[in-house]
């Protein structure tokens, strides 16, 4: 069982038989000498879908849910859900929109190594990998003479995520966006 300071974003952990998924953690480290480090935590219900907030000193145990990761491909969208289909035995997991919409920003029919992550023969919801190539699909336009100095401008991408990249980028090209940070790391290959 993890101490709260070891638990990461994504997994799953039993607290008063509830079984909640880790969408956030915030660290607050208090001034005060031989204060404890506080890990505020924001959970999805995985049951019910509600949200619930909790926090841990550093050293509070927490009791952690066997998840099993498979890789998924996406398949279609169903609407209010999406539908990723298991790369190994084929079989299809349907997920409700509410429930990944952190994650829906980087989904394209394209998309390579996700994750879907499986408690007890049901799917709770989707890892994605470090990083995601997205096509420039609105910016503003070239500045001509642009360098590849820190100035950036913002870039919408199919899917509706904003990220700040350099100017010298126009519409069309494809660019790799870091998935946790949500930040632009370069040209695509």
């Amino acid at each position: 069982m993890p101490k709260a300071s070891e638990v990461k974003k994504g997994e799953v952990v039993r607290i008063n038989q509830q079984m909640l998924q880790v969408k956030q953690i915030e660290v607050q480290s208090p001034s005060a000498r031989g204060a404890a480090t506080l890990y505020k935590m924001k959970f999805r219900d995985i049951q019910g879908g509600g949200k619930v907030e909790e926090r841990f000193k550093g050293d509070d145990i927490l009791e952690k849910v066997d998840l099993l990761k498979r890789p998924v491909s996406y398949s279609y969208d169903e609407g209010e859900a999406l539908v990723f289909m298991d790369e190994e035995d084929f079989t299809q997991y349907s997920v409700n929109k509410a429930d990944i919409e952190d994650e829906l920003l980087f989904i394209t029919e394209s998309i390579k190594g996700v994750l879907a992550l499986i408690v007890d023969d049901q799917l709770i919801g989707i890892e994605l990998p470090q990083s995601v190539e997205l096509e420039v699909m609105d910016t503003s336009p070239v500045i001509k003479g642009a360098s590849a100095s820190a100035r950036t401008k913002p870039a919408e991408f199919v899917t509706g995520l904003i990220v700040q990249v350099p100017e010298y980028l126009a519409v069309g090209e494809r660019v790799k966006v870091n998935t946790a940070e949500k930040k632009f790391m370069g040209r695509a290959e």
